[in-house]
């Protein structure tokens, strides 16, 4: 076997021992193993998580349900949507009728994140290119968070119109906006300040810098925003079923409620709830395998 000598007093550069990497199959095996190892640790972990929180929504709901004193015309446990939704005979009918409006639900979810989450990435890049910009903005980011959103509604749906995308495309993103928004500008802010002053030393500006070593860096925030922001959003349009659209579970709950249709009422926030902690733990199981590909992930113990 070849001994491979290493000198001590000119360590090899990140780019050589790339080079070496490439050359040398046994580490580059030793390298697939190590990441295939770190993937299923990562992804065991989230699915551990996930039933975890599962289990625990589950124990509150029931020990609610039992415990407050509400009577069982009103309060329905897990069991009692268990049967409305599967074992009961009209089960099928139950879940038919139930599941436009999730969908609904789903679709207006998606607009406010997407929305949300993009003006928020353009607003943190602008941020960090221009102080003036921040300076100017922000005020008026926090003052959309600090006002309660159902003492605008009538504003925005002024403005929007009643039941239009539009006004489903706003509420969600301001519900979404300002978490995201501080996520993201934490990350752009960490940055190492030796990786800038070498972009800086070959010639390139902030935009570059911001190119090259902030949005890279700014991933695991990217991903904790994204995870933050996938329950605002399902928030986002409820409220804008319940103030603007009057579809989806937003608008049914009303309708519900007035009917007195409890079990419907418990079922479909259970549906919803139930979606929303499974798009979560989708979007943290998807952060873990990129950034252990990407060798960013947070050791762990």
């Amino acid at each position: 076997m070849t001994e491979k000598l290493v000198d001590t007093q000119n360590p090899p550069t990140p780019q050589t021992a790339q080079l070496v990497l490439k050359a040398d199959p046994v580490a580059q095996a030793q390298q697939r193993t190590d990441r295939r190892r770190a993937l299923t640790r990562t992804i065991g972990r989230s699915l551990g998580n996930a039933a975890i929180t599962f289990a625990v929504v589950l124990l509150l709901w029931q020990a609610i349900v039992s415990f407050s004193g509400i009577s069982p015309f009103v309060a329905k446990g897990p069991v009692d949507v268990w049967n409305y939704l599967v074992t009961d005979p009209d089960a099928a009918e139950h879940r038919a009728a139930l599941m436009p409006l999730v969908w609904q639900t789903l679709i207006d979810s998606g607009i406010g994140f997407v929305f949300g989450m993009l003006t928020a990435i353009v607003l943190a890049v602008l941020f960090s290119l221009s102080k003036a910009v921040e300076a100017g903005v922000m005020p008026l980011v926090l003052l959309l968070r600090t006002i309660p959103l159902v003492s605008i509604a009538p504003v925005i749906i002024l403005i929007t119109g009643r039941g239009t995308v539009a006004s489903v495309a706003v509420i969600g993103t301001i519900v979404v906006l300002f978490p995201a928004l501080a996520s993201i500008l934490f990350g752009l802010s960490r940055a190492s300040p030796q990786s800038i002053d070498v972009v800086h030393v070959f010639g390139g500006g902030r935009f570059t810098a911001l190119r090259k070593v902030n949005i890279p860096g700014a991933g695991p925030s990217l991903f904790a925003a994204a995870r933050v922001s996938v329950p605002g959003a399902v928030t986002g349009a409820l409220l804008a079923e319940w103030l603007s659209t009057g579809q989806g579970i937003g608008g049914a709950i009303l309708k519900f409620n007035a009917q007195a249709q409890f079990t419907q009422l418990w079922a479909s926030i259970a549906l919803i709830t139930l979606i929303t902690l499974l798009l979560y733990n989708i979007v943290q199981i998807v952060e873990n395998i990129v950034l252990v590909r990407m060798g960013m992930a947070p050791s762990q113990r």
